[in-house]
């Protein structure tokens, strides 16, 4: 007796049905998130874009104006000045953080640091302390009456600097942002130095190579990318300073100006101003110029990757 192999008279489906029906389940999964972000991201830009064509006036009501509004933002000097303050504070601000990260970082990684556990949750616990508060206490001990500055004076019979006086309140306001965002950055950074090939390290060991080259030949250029993130993410912060400056105003009300930055600009037209349809022509034209910038800084980072 021989066997009998079944003959099967089933045809395979076409490959484009086949491709399509793996489309249409990357698109069940996909769906979702493209739903929110249509709803939470895109919408809102285009109801601001739609806004930004129109101005409400006293009398006659709404009326588009084309862009009026944008010719406008272009030759606001308040608007300008808050953008040139924001650029000064990340100029200066965003370096000394990311070094201090960046050191921080490769101390911990060193592995000669005697408490590393305990000295990587207390870099990274100002992180966790919401912005409101942080600002608060940090409001409390620039205080030059009742704050710890006043204390300090009144001990020691000295007279130092107002931190919130308009020569220092842009300083004062990147030591809390410094101080809130430098173990944000730490783990990012300590995080890319732990996936660091060993062979990297051992290889430079052969070569005789000391401490110090090892940090700027081989652990540093090992984490360009996650400089780089970091870079990125510290100069959009910047462009949306708001929380600290808000809350500092009422502290120093002679220092910190309605359009002390545009974010803070765009919030007192929208709700002390009543202008809405300026407020979103000056938000779409910072959100340009943040574009713009961080996009250079990107480039910037792969150049010198390549």
């Amino acid at each position: 007796m021989t066997a009998v192999t079944p003959i099967t008279t089933g045809r395979r489906p076409p490959a484009g049905a086949s491709r399509s029906r793996r489309g249409r389940t990357g698109w069940v999964f996909v769906g979702p998130f493209m739903a929110v972000f249509a709803l939470v991201f895109l919408a809102p830009i285009a109801y601001s874009l739609y806004l930004s064509f129109f101005r409400d006036q006293l009398v006659g009501g709404t009326s588009f104006v084309g862009l009026d509004n944008f010719q406008r933002a272009f030759e606001d000097e308040q608007f300008w000045a808050a953008v040139g303050r924001v650029l000064l504070f990340l100029v200066v601000q965003v370096p000394v953080m990311l070094g201090l990260a960046l050191l921080i970082a490769l101390a911990l990684d060193s592995g000669r640091l005697y408490g590393k556990s305990f000295f990587r949750i207390a870099v990274f616990l100002p992180y966790a302390v919401p912005a409101v508060v942080a600002t608060l206490m940090w409001g409390f001990i620039y205080g030059t009456r009742f704050g710890l500055v006043g204390n300090i004076n009144e001990a020691f019979g000295v007279s130092l600097p107002d931190p919130l006086s308009p020569s220092l309140v842009l300083a004062s306001i990147g030591n809390i942002v410094t101080w809130e965002f430098i173990g944000y950055n730490m783990l990012i950074f300590y995080s890319a130095l732990r996936v660091v090939p060993k062979s990297l390290y051992e290889a430079a060991e052969i070569d005789g190579a000391g401490e110090w080259r090892v940090i700027t030949a081989v652990k540093i250029p090992a984490i360009r990318g996650a400089l780089v993130i970091a870079t990125i993410f510290s100069v959009i912060g910047s462009f949306q300073l708001f929380n600290e400056p808000s809350i500092l105003q009422s502290l120093a009300p002679n220092a910190i100006t309605t359009y002390f930055t545009p974010n803070l600009y765009t919030f007192t037209l929208s709700f002390s101003g009543r202008q809405q349809n300026y407020a979103a022509t000056v938000s779409l034209v910072m959100g340009v110029v943040t574009m713009i910038i961080a996009y250079a800084v990107q480039l910037r980072g792969m150049r010198k990757e390549a």
